[in-house]
């Protein structure tokens, strides 16, 4: 496994402009991060794609330190009653996957929908995403670009709906981006146990929250699930709240290496 980082941890500042993205690449060579985690919200234009200059700008900076884009991301919502409304999002996946294979990452983090629409049940709406998901990991696997689906605790709130739609698209270019941290509905390290076998990338934050109460993640006891279930890949870590983002992903990441070791 080799540590990455999503620049989500860098909210704040990139959206009040005291950061760039070419920042964030440079904090990931100053601290030993092997890769990042470009989510497409922080890219000039946006939800537009960026400027290819901007693009080759930015995948050189990476290169240049040493740091590999292993993913990109976008906020879309399949689970919109709008028909027309869900067929803009695909649009906007399909967008985002083209900058994904011209950064050369490796997976795209999408999500599954804001919640279960009024007026309509979880199963209508899974009804209506899976075929969409489908499409997007076809287009992804034309690019060479996994499509990971995160859990979030928003549509998708357990491992076993996560799963259903997993097997609901039975695509093999799709997969689980495995949000530790947004398994709120029992206990948490249950789930993450349910949900490694499906994951293609991690959001590995600083802590969980079993039955909606939150508490520091157990670091060793996560690094035993993946030993036990098989995950090799990239490990993203994120921080979330109140405080400096550059101080809490330090902490982290002295946690994360604690328990994983070098990586």
């Amino acid at each position: 496994m080799r540590i990455g980082l999503n620049v989500y941890s860098f909210n704040q500042p990139l959206r009040g402009g005291s950061m760039t993205l070419f920042d964030a690449v440079r904090f990931c060579a100053e601290h030993r991060i092997a890769g990042i985690d470009l989510t497409g919200y922080y890219f000039p234009g946006y939800p537009a794609k960026p400027p290819g200059d901007f693009v080759r700008r930015l995948k050189r900076e990476a290169f240049l330190h040493g740091v590999a884009v292993f993913g990109a991301g976008v906020r879309n919502d399949f689970a919109l009653p709008d028909a027309e409304a869900r067929r803009r999002d695909v649009q906007l996946v399909k967008d985002w996957i083209e900058v994904a294979a011209a950064l050369g990452a490796g997976v795209i983090r999408v999500f599954s929908g804001r919640g279960v629409p009024e007026g309509h049940s979880f199963e209508q709406a899974l009804g209506w995403m899976a075929p969409l998901m489908r499409e997007c990991a076809d287009y992804g696997a034309r690019h060479g670009v996994m499509i990971g689906v995160q859990n979030h605790d928003d549509f998708l709130k357990t491992a076993g709906q996560t799963i259903r739609l997993v097997e609901a698209v039975n695509h093999e270019w799709f997969g689980v981006i495995l949000d530790a941290g947004s398994l709120r509905q029992g206990d948490p390290y249950a789930e993450i146990a349910q949900l490694i076998p499906y994951a293609v990338s991690w959001q590995l934050k600083e802590n969980v929250a079993p039955g909606g109460r939150e508490e520091p993640t157990d670091m060793r006891r996560v690094k035993a699930l993946i030993d036990a279930h098989g995950y090799r890949g990239w490990l993203p870590i994120e921080t979330l709240g109140a405080g400096d983002p550059r101080e809490k992903l330090v902490r982290l990441l002295g946690r994360v290496r604690e328990a994983f070791g070098p990586c």
